[in-house]
């Protein structure tokens, strides 16, 4: 995603992280490492990186739930946001980069609270169905391959307990959810977006922070 926020000057994003940013050595660190990765890019926003934790401290997670982890910076956030017997279940399949992200766990101390699985989302996620049974997580958070967002949603929702969150990032595609001539996975976006206004299984907001955030309260 990107790292500001769409419709943005860099004066106010900067201003904003100034104000209201509260960082730690690490999550600067691997901020600043993974902007060197050639797909750097994907980095999480630091204030939503916050946002989510805040949000998972407010209904009391235990257990969060990551679909898309990347080098490790939105599970770093929301697992130190956990209590200590916690646990976060993140979801990747390049072993290259969440090797940074295991990196950056333990040196932040949450190393024993994240659970990391390998393998094709769907997969681990049926897995985690049958294994914990419906509602079994507080929080979870998706952040991954486009075409299959409305299967992550439905799983989440029964992974997901009443009065849980789900998040989705990337919502706004850079600001290309209004052009009628987009690429494939912003007109499937606009397709999930829709879906999400008019689901009357969840209340919704969708947030115009840093690419787009849309937040799900199951009801």
């Amino acid at each position: 995603m990107t790292r500001k926020t769409i419709g943005g000057t860099e004066q106010l994003d900067d201003y904003i992280e100034r104000v209201a940013l509260r960082d730690t050595d690490v999550l600067s660190r691997l901020r600043r490492e993974t902007e060197r990765h050639p797909r750097g890019r994907m980095l999480s926003n630091p204030v939503q990186g916050q946002l989510m934790a805040l949000l998972a401290k407010a209904i009391g997670a235990r257990r969060a739930l990551e679909v898309g982890t990347f080098t490790g910076y939105s599970a770093l956030c929301v697992a130190s946001a956990l209590p200590p017997d916690g646990m976060l279940v993140a979801c990747d399949i390049d072993v290259e980069t969440t090797a940074i992200a295991r990196r950056y766990w333990r040196e932040a101390g949450v190393d024993e609270r994240i659970t990391l699985r390998i393998g094709a989302a769907l997969d681990t996620l049926k897995a985690l169905l049958n294994e914990n049974g419906a509602g079994s997580f507080d929080f979870a958070f998706v952040d991954a391959d486009k075409a299959s967002y409305d299967a992550y949603y439905e799983y989440a929702l029964q992974l997901v307990r009443r009065g849980g969150l789900i998040l989705f990032d990337n919502v706004l595609r850079d600001g290309r959810v209004t052009d009628p001539n987009a690429d494939s996975d912003t007109l499937i976006m606009n397709v999930f977006n829709e879906k999400l206004g008019t689901d009357e299984r969840i209340d919704v907001s969708l947030l115009p922070i840093a690419d787009g955030v849309t937040i799900c309260l199951k009801r």
